[in-house]
């Protein structure tokens, strides 16, 4: 069984998510704690909201207090709903969560039936509850029901423990050519990626680039790879290297192959769904884009976004290190393409989507209202540019990966924000 947490600040986001699961069939609610109930068993996301208010008026602190956590059972599993909520229970119990309110959401929009769980990190003194070593922790919860419920394990990789770590390409430290051997000769024995750009959004990570090159010689044509390290803005700072100096895996043959071989293993990879499940969730509970991001960080999942000089998006890939896959959006399904994500982070449909989510004034008390108010007031989509606080590392989550992952890879997503806006206003400065 493999378990994703989610951490947010938009409850009704994550009550929206699972409630449409509902309201279209596509799912149930299976069991309750500490929720308000209701006379007919049938609830609305406003009603399920006012059950977690009076610990977000506690909340002092916590900036994220939402949790979103899904349990996800091998495909092969068969578990019925009393077996998911005893799950559930044991689960929220050995993370500490056990006497939290929380709804557990059953999906069935897809062959591998799963729960999530909706709750909240804050107590009810408005204290946040512990998650030290959370993942390591959430682990050894799961390893636990395996046995308990006799699911098939969720066992990662044989390690030997002389794998090899991953670090960013530093073209300030020399010797890059090493600098890229080090990854690029030994990264398709980890990950599956079925293209180039799949390839190359994986390498953007450790600050290196591939690119195909074509010519003739003695009259035949000729295509082959060529590397270059990037800089922190993703531009070429040093001279090509043909990929003949990194040996026959990091050539464009091998590569090729390990394209087609990558593709009927991702075919039937039970990680797809959970991955799936994940996005959908974190774009429901996430603000804007950089919360989006963030929050995926946190789960294991990198997210590569690719836009044009006038900063429409044309590429959206995920890499997910817990399964160590590369997808691109589309590939994982239509809601995901880079069309639906370009018109989701558009300044209106932000601002739509929030004033949506945002429950009435009338259902909020009195307290809340004043705080409300206040928000809307100075509430805006690039308010998150004005943030002091220095971006999250993208490799935050490493426990139990046996140091694969790279040590420092920090991306910031403000800036780059920043830049898309002031690409966009220079191209409209040229129109007459």
């Amino acid at each position: 069984m493999i378990a994703k947490i989610g951490h947010g600040a938009n409850m009704v986001g994550a009550l929206s998510y699972n409630q449409l699961k509902v309201d279209k069939e596509n799912g149930q609610i299976l069991a309750t704690n500490r929720i308000m109930e209701t006379p007919d068993g049938n609830y609305t996301v406003a009603q399920l909201h006012r059950s977690f208010e009076p610990y977000f008026m506690a909340n002092k602190r916590t900036e994220k207090p939402v949790l979103h956590i899904s349990l996800n059972p091998d495909p092969a599993d068969k578990v019925s709903d009393a077996q998911f909520i005893k799950m559930a229970e044991e689960y929220m119990q050995r993370m500490g969560y056990g006497e939290q309110p929380y709804i557990v959401f059953k999906h069935t929009d897809i062959e591998r039936s799963h729960i999530h769980i909706v709750s909240t990190n804050v107590d009810r003194h408005g204290k946040k509850i512990p998650d030290t070593y959370e993942k390591l922790r959430s682990m050894d919860a799961c390893r636990a029901l395996e046995q308990q419920f006799n699911l098939i394990p969720a066992t990662e990789k044989q390690r030997t423990g002389k794998e090899q770590i991953f670090r960013p390409v530093d073209y300030r430290a020399g010797d890059i050519k090493s600098q890229i051997a080090s990854v690029v000769r030994y990264l398709p024995k980890y990950y599956s990626y079925q293209s180039l750009g799949g390839y190359n959004a994986l390498l953007s990570l450790f600050n290196i680039t591939a690119e195909e090159v074509k010519g003739e010689l003695n009259g035949q044509s000729k295509n082959g790879l060529v590397y270059f390290a990037l800089n922190e803005q993703g531009e070429k700072t040093s001279n090509p290297f043909k990929a003949s100096l990194f040996g026959k895996q990091a050539g464009l043959t091998e590569l090729q192959n390990h394209f087609i071989h990558s593709k009927e293993q991702m075919k039937v990879s039970p990680a797809r769904a959970v991955l799936k499940n994940t996005i959908e969730a974190a774009m429901h509970t996430a603000t804007n884009e950089i919360d989006f991001k963030k929050q995926l960080t946190e789960q294991g999942i990198n997210t590569v976004v690719r836009r044009n000089d006038e900063g429409r998006i044309y590429g959206m890939t995920f890499i997910d290190h817990e399964s160590r896959s590369v997808w691109n959006g589309s590939a994982l399904g239509k809601n995901l393409s880079a069309n639906v994500f370009n018109d989701w982070w558009s300044a209106q449909a932000v601002e739509q989507r929030q004033m949506m989510e945002q429950p009435s004034n009338a259902d909020l008390p009195e307290a809340r209202k004043h705080n409300a108010d206040e928000k809307e007031e100075t509430h805006g989509l690039f308010d998150f540019l004005n943030h002091k606080e220095q971006p999250a590392d993208d490799f935050i989550w490493i426990d139990g990966l046996g140091g694969l992952l790279p040590e420092v890879q920090g991306e910031d997503y403000e800036e780059q924000a920043f830049a898309n806006r002031m690409k966009k206003k220079k191209k409209r400065k040229r129109l007459p």
